[in-house]
């Protein structure tokens, strides 16, 4: 028998930049992070931006225009921008996928040339799933416009699409060029977008640094007033933190631990269940308020650091249950909220492995359930936060 065994190692290097009005002709950070690549021509660029980021911000593709042209010598705008539907549905219409494919391929998008995508998670998710398809992988720059996708999804180094009715079952590990936090974006987003980021800072906070929980806490009045420098301090954190951890032992996720996706497991199924009407950050938090209650009821969080989680998600104006949560599967008869432990251990890769916590700050790692005691946690959590219904649990 004859053996050749193959081994090597590819280092990934991105910066992720906090600026303010990215297209402003004499902010100069766009074209000093394209010349990263010592190219000596211009550099071919596409951008793709939510609609509604678009709808927001009717000005942007004149302004994005108006900046390639005041910087010609450094890149070349290949087509007029592109806008693409906004939100979840961009990653379940495989139509969408295609024509921005389309689009790729007509307008001679290649590896050397930067496909910069502009708007929320979703969009950001689909464009760099796309990017890493096309020619097996197209240099791609992320412009997150909301929260949620500045401080948590933007910063790594996932790309994903929906199919089988399963979030993110297709996807691409394939770090970004660059991502360029514009904070500006954030002015136009709506209550709940604005909020629905900042139950991944808690998430992050609660597993990795208690430090960084009581800062968002004593925040949390000016973060429900939506105060600009409160708020990015902590996109700034949550970002710092995220890129911490996935610069760690396991970027790729070849093992069957995802800590980061504390409350995730519920959260994902219940943006399937609700035909995500939920915002993802809407999501979390309730999946987070599970697993603490979880947690507690297995005996591994106080009664108190559990109500002191459960009081900051509601102080914060995060809606803490929906009827889904306590809705049955038609064929097994069981909550079908529970399905979502079977997907996330398909995702996982076979283990379920289930990040809960023993304090604030620190997480700990299951690779088992009780379905008994998380349907005591739901019932907990419909006994108290149920619309007009205000109860201790």
């Amino acid at each position: 028998m004859r053996t050749l065994q193959q081994s090597f190692a590819v280092q990934f290097s991105y910066g992720v930049y906090f600026t303010e009005n990215l297209f402003s002709t004499g902010n100069t950070l766009l074209t000093e992070v394209l010349q990263q690549d010592k190219s000596t021509s211009r550099r071919k660029v596409f951008f793709v931006i939510d609609s509604g980021v678009a709808e927001a911000h009717p000005q942007l593709a004149q302004d994005i225009k108006s900046y390639a042209q005041g910087h010609e010598q450094v890149m070349k705008l290949l087509a007029e921008p592109m806008v693409i539907t906004g939100g979840e549905e961009v990653k379940n219409d495989t139509e969408l996928l295609y024509q921005l494919l389309e689009a790729i391929n007509t307008n001679g998008i290649c590896r050397h040339s930067y496909l910069i995508a502009i708007g929320g998670g979703a969009v950001l998710d689909m464009a760099g799933f796309a990017a890493a398809i096309a020619h097996r992988g197209i240099r791609h720059i992320r412009v997150p416009t909301t929260v949620l996708a500045q401080d948590d999804s933007a910063v790594g180094v996932k790309n994903s699409f929906n199919s089988f009715g399963k979030k993110n079952f297709l996807g691409t590990f394939a770090p970004p060029f660059a991502v360029i936090n514009d904070s500006q974006f954030l002015l136009t987003l709506d209550d709940r977008d604005w909020r629905s980021g900042i139950s991944e800072a808690i998430k992050v906070a609660l597993i990795k640094d208690e430090v960084f929980y009581n800062e968002i806490k004593e925040n949390a009045e000016k973060l429900v007033q939506r105060d600009m420098p409160a708020m990015q301090q902590l996109i700034h954190r949550c970002a710092e933190m995220h890129v911490q951890h996935i610069g760690g032992a396991d970027p790729f996720e070849t093992g069957s631990s995802r800590p980061l996706d504390f409350g995730h497991w519920a959260a994902h199924k219940l943006e399937q269940l609700t035909n995500y009407s939920l915002r993802h950050g809407e999501a979390v938090a309730i999946g987070i308020a599970l697993d603490v209650l979880y947690s507690k009821l297995k005996g591994m969080l106080t009664a108190a650091e559990c109500e002191d989680i459960l009081g900051l998600l509601h102080k914060l104006g995060f809606a803490l249950y929906v009827p889904e949560l306590s809705g049955c599967d038609a064929t097994t008869g069981k909550l079908a909220v529970i399905k979502g432990l079977t997907e996330f251990r398909e995702h996982l890769g076979g283990q379920l492995t289930i990040m809960l916590l023993t304090r604030i700050g620190k997480g700990v790692e299951v690779h088992e359930m009780d379905e008994k005691l998380l349907e005591q946690a739901i019932d907990l959590l419909k006994h108290r936060f149920q619309p007009q219904t205000l109860h201790h649990v």
